[in-house]
């Protein structure tokens, strides 16, 4: 009799397991096969609101806040929130170069609340590692020198930062790909930065790199920091009449690559009576000039200097003053989110080298269209201030969510690195 109940019972529950499957309340394979089931996929960063999370090496203070400050230049222990020095005010244009020290700032802050990056002291919680080496500040303290003993402190400083990251289990355990490393200056890091072409790098431009180690791909397109003073109050009641000037340009007109056409366009716009075109080089009384010239001008022209960008595209930005950029090369900071031609006007250099087209093209623009102009120049140039604390939607903050953009890639650069047999096979000749 118990040997009946047991069949009958052992019946009902395969009937009943099998009707399961079959109406689909019960996943056979996950029932039957847990182990073969795939682990949960980890939710992609950019598909999240939560801020980046951000692992920064505390490197001795050599390496960043010491080159600010001789006394300290030597000490062991890293930069903390406490003895962060302030940017100095008499930097001149060592400044535009300061991306570095603005980021870095911005992690010893590391207040969530706004902010598109925050710092974690746990490496493995890390999304991305920031290398906090001011290269530029570097070049410019011991590059300009002629000695071979300040040449070297800059070299020297390369080479220990080198071998500090091959030591590195993160460093190592993704190639670098995954480390932020800010080179803002043309020739920041100049004798090693091949050995760091697989992070993502944070540039103003391309010009001085070549493809195989800088590409929008991977790297992050910065704006230089401007070194004229922001235009609070630009609220004229008739913004287009109250800037009398149609064309300004103040700078150095001797320089190299595509920024030969400097001295080309100097001759061409010479003599044009609303037109201020005039050689000068970056010092504090320079800088009030151009910021009084720029609050004035409709339209500043930003032709191509030792490289397709410089620091005066976004001087004319922060002035609310119509850019009118000359280069077949620029490339420009956040691109994916901000649309320049809303606010900027584009030439190529044939196209500005004819005698007469670039000032009748400026004479025939519509009053209507500056004026929407303006008013977006107004709505976006908060995107362009470096600034501690940071603020939301800032310049620091920008570059941070440009670098959570690059990290999908990165990912998949990393994921394929482990498992191909044969690296690279694609760009190999078929």
């Amino acid at each position: 009799m118990y040997v009946k109940v047991a069949i009958c019972l052992t019946f009902a529950i395969l009937l009943l397991i099998s009707c399961s499957i079959y109406v689909g309340t019960i996943d056979a394979k996950s029932y039957f096969f847990p182990l073969l089931q795939p682990s949960p996929l980890r939710l992609s960063l950019c598909a999240t609101d939560r801020p980046l999370r951000v692992y920064m090496y505390d490197l001795p203070r050599k390496f960043n806040a010491g080159m600010m400050d001789r006394g300290t230049s030597q000490v062991a222990a890293p930069a903390t929130v406490e003895n962060f020095p302030p940017w100095p005010k008499t930097s001149g244009l060592k400044r535009q170069h300061s991306v570095e020290y603005w980021l870095m700032a911005s992690l010893l802050y590391n207040e969530e609340e706004g902010s598109e990056a925050i710092r974690v002291s746990d490496p493995e919680m890390a999304d991305a590692f920031f290398v906090p080496f001011f290269s530029s500040l570097s070049f410019n303290k011991h590059g300009h020198v002629t000695t071979d003993a300040e040449a070297d402190a800059d070299r020297q400083l390369q080479v220990e930062l080198l071998e500090f990251l091959r030591q590195s289990k993160y460093y190592q355990r993704s190639g670098g790909r995954d480390h932020v490393i800010p080179m803002t200056h043309p020739n920041a890091f100049r004798f090693l930065r091949q050995e760091l072409n697989a992070s993502i790098l944070i540039v103003v431009d391309f010009g001085r790199y070549p493809r195989n180690m800088s590409s929008l791909s991977k790297d992050v397109v910065a704006p230089y920091v401007h070194v004229v003073d922001s235009f609070t109050d630009d609220d004229p009641l008739d913004p287009y009449g109250s800037r009398t000037t149609l064309l300004f340009f103040r700078g150095n007109t001797v320089r190299k690559d595509e920024g030969k056409i400097r001295v080309k366009l100097a001759n061409i716009l010479a003599g044009i009576d609303d037109v201020h075109f005039e050689n000068s080089v970056g010092t504090p009384k320079s800088f009030k000039m151009s910021t009084k010239g720029m609050r004035l001008s409709k339209f500043c022209l930003h032709p191509a200097g030792d490289t397709p960008s410089s620091c005066r595209l976004f001087d004319a930005i922060v002035s609310h003053c119509v850019p009118v950029i000359v280069s077949d090369k620029i490339e420009l900071p956040y691109e994916d989110e901000i649309d320049y031609t809303e606010f900027s006007i584009f030439f190529s250099m044939k196209e500005a080298l004819e005698p007469g087209y670039l000032i009748d093209q400026l004479r025939r623009f519509p009053k209507d269209r500056w004026i929407i102009m303006w008013m977006r120049l107004k709505n976006v140039s908060h995107h362009y201030e470096f600034q501690y604390p940071p603020k939301k939607e800032d310049a620091v903050n920008m570059l941070w969510r440009q670098v959570k953009h690059k990290l999908p890639g990165v990912r998949l650069a990393v994921h394929r690195s482990r498992r191909l047999k044969v690296p690279d096979w694609w760009r190999r000749k078929r």
